[in-house]
């Protein structure tokens, strides 16, 4: 049997989760997913949008996911790693390099990411539709909309 392990945020979940986890479970027979907690979040000056429970509650109910874990320190790994007889850890190839001391317990993987959408960018865009953000582009349109009638007059 081989076991998989990934960790990961999760927030805002979209179609690149939902392919890693395809592909995740596809690597293996057993797929163990970390859910970086709130707390741990924090700690790396994140905030999630979608909190620990809710967050993990969605993992768990995807085909394929065998058992989610709670992430709350980078220390974890190794202890993971030993405790649930991993085979194969595998993150995303924006680590790479980052956890190949991991090695001598486990295979180690990193696989690319699905381009063109992330839970940054979906929080990048919907930080545009806030209350503050709408009244700058409400007060810029207003201005375009002056100079704009300015000029129809000077012509």
């Amino acid at each position: 049997m081989t076991t998989v392990l990934t960790y990961g945020t999760f927030d805002l979940f979209h179609i690149g989760h939902l392919r890693l986890i395809e592909r995740l479970a596809a690597m293996g027979d057993r797929l163990i997913v970390g859910v970086s907690t709130d707390e741990f979040n924090a700690g790396k000056g994140k905030k999630s949008v979608v909190s620990y429970d809710d967050r993990a509650a969605i993992v768990q109910a995807i085909k394929g996911v065998d058992l989610v874990l709670p992430e709350r320190a980078w220390e974890q790994k190794r202890a993971d790693i030993i405790e649930h007889e991993v085979d194969v850890f595998v993150m995303g190839d924006d680590w790479t390099g980052k956890f190949d001391e991991l090695s001598d317990v486990c295979e180690v993987r990193y696989l690319p990411r699905t381009s063109g959408v992330s839970s940054t960018d979906i929080k990048e865009m919907l930080r545009t539709l806030d209350p503050v953000h709408i009244e700058e582009m409400q007060t810029a349109l207003g201005t375009l909309t002056r100079l704009l009638e300015h000029y129809r007059d000077l012509t």
